[in-house]
């Protein structure tokens, strides 16, 4: 059963049980009071009876009523009758006379010495009916017995019950239908989840959200969580749909990137086991020194080939540190000894450019909360990449301050790049196309680099030409006039 029925079922119930006991209830007070207000009647017309009765002893026990107390008896529309135990003597009023009936008579030792009240119903007419005991120094010698005609108040309690019935079952149907109107009404927007849920799990669109109008009651504010958590996990799905595209696409590059040097050593490795493994046919036809420089070429590719390893598997290694949300540790580190020292060991790298120092003043007094060995290896990636790109020209090195940021600018005059590529030159294994396959590298520097930036709370500007060069602007947020700890 749906939550829609259920809701009307109990609400039906309770109005039904409400219902049975506010009618019962009424039924009963009414019923209550109207039949106590005929048996009061007849009680006061016995007490005026026997209070001015006129018993006489005749030829025997003689119950007597004067024409007056009849009168007001007839008058009142209650019936009465006399009954002597002596005689047997029975007299009965004039409306019982007319209706041809009399009232049972019970035995002397049956009667109360208090009245008793009893319902009786005598060829189809209902009475309530009144017993008083007539007495003569002491002694029972008759029975009044006193009756009131009850059909009208029977017909109206019968009415009223009718009433209270058809009444509560109309009102019972009628609150049944508009509660079932205004459940499905108030669970329609619950239809509505399970609409957007189901679509969830049947397909692959995470932005299905639930229009809702309504005013913010609980259903509305469920809606609203419904929402945020629809778009929370459309967040959650996009961002891991991302991860995985970057893992697939990041271990497609590295075994492209791994498997040019590992051939390349296995040729090499293959070489030289020909060339000493002595097997006829198997040593090619030259001499010594041949040989010698032969194998020294292959050691030597091997050598370099391995060296492209290590360097790749220690960026990889860089970068799947910051994947896992490696922190840096951090220090005050002053800037200008920093940059000093990188300037000072960059001069040593295999270059063409020529190096050059330009003006580093805005880094005195200034210093960084960081890591020194992360910052010197983020400044070495770019020289390293500008020194790469440069086959003539130079390559610079300066600083300039905006504000609370310190700018470690670093301009070459080589290749350049589209302005299209800037977007891209971060991402893991690219490589500008004018680059891919004449210079040698493997795409991973930058992406490296733009973690220890990031880390640093700082970040990097880049302008490029196509042909006349590039320049790179390290942003990042220093504390000036302050003392390494």
């Amino acid at each position: 059963m749906s939550m829609r029925w259920r809701l009307t079922a109990w609400y039906t119930g309770i109005l039904a049980v409400t219902l049975i006991l506010f009618g019962a209830s009424i039924y009963g007070f009414v019923r209550y009071y109207t039949y106590e207000e005929v048996k009061k009647k007849v009680d006061d017309q016995a007490d005026q009876i026997l209070s001015s009765q006129n018993v006489t002893l005749t030829q025997g026990w003689d119950l007597q009523l004067t024409p007056k107390q009849a009168l007001r008896l007839e008058d009142a529309r209650i019936f009465w009758q006399l009954n002597n135990y002596a005689v047997g003597l029975m007299r009965r009023s004039q409306g019982l006379q007319e209706r041809d009936i009399a009232f049972p008579v019970p035995a002397i030792e049956d009667i109360g010495k208090k009245g008793l009240f009893q319902k009786i119903t005598i060829n189809g007419n209902s009475y309530i009916l009144y017993e008083r005991a007539v007495y003569l120094d002491d002694t029972i010698v008759g029975l009044l017995q006193l009756a009131a005609d009850t059909n009208a108040e029977d017909r109206l309690m019968e009415r009223m019950k009718t009433i209270l019935l058809i009444g509560s079952s109309i009102t019972l149907l009628v609150a049944s239908t508009f509660g079932l109107f205004l459940a499905r009404k108030s669970m329609a927007p619950i239809g509505k989840v399970i609409e957007a849920a189901n679509g969830i799990q049947t397909g692959n669109d995470l932005s299905v959200r639930i229009d809702y109008d309504g005013p913010n009651d609980e259903i509305g504010r469920l809606i609203g969580t419904v929402n945020s958590m629809l778009a929370r996990t459309e967040g959650f799905y996009n961002e891991l749909d991302e991860a995985y595209s970057a893992q697939r696409r990041f271990v497609s590059d590295a075994s492209h990137e791994l498997r040019t040097p590992l051939t390349t050593i296995r040729g090499n490795v293959d070489l030289l086991k020909k060339v000493w493994s002595g097997e006829e046919g198997a040593r090619p036809p030259m001499d010594e020194e041949q040989l010698r420089s032969l194998s020294l070429d292959a050691v030597s590719d091997i050598a370099d080939e391995s060296q492209r390893m290590s360097r790749l598997v220690n960026d990889m290694l860089s970068l799947a540190r910051a994947d896992a949300g490696q922190t840096i540790e951090r220090n005050m580190v002053p800037l200008l000894p920093l940059v000093e020292e990188v300037v000072r060991r960059a001069q040593f790298l295999p270059r063409e450019a020529v190096w050059v120092q330009g003006d580093l003043q805005v880094l005195e007094g200034a210093s960084i909360i960081g890591s020194k060995d992360y910052l010197q290896q983020m400044l070495f990636i770019f020289i390293e990449n500008a020194f790469k790109y440069t086959a003539e020209g130079s390559v610079t090195i300066d600083a300039i301050r905006a504000g609370e940021q310190i700018g470690i600018r670093i301009a070459d005059t080589g290749i350049g790049m589209d302005r299209s590529e800037v977007p891209h030159i971060f991402d893991r294994f690219y490589r500008a196309d004018p680059s891919r396959g004449v210079t040698p590298g493997i795409g991973l520097g930058l992406s490296i680099a733009k973690w220890i930036i990031d880390e640093h709370g700082g970040s990097v500007e880049v302008m490029t030409k196509f042909g006349e060069g590039t320049t790179f602007i390290i942003w990042l947020p220093a504390v000036f006039n302050a003392l390494p700890e």
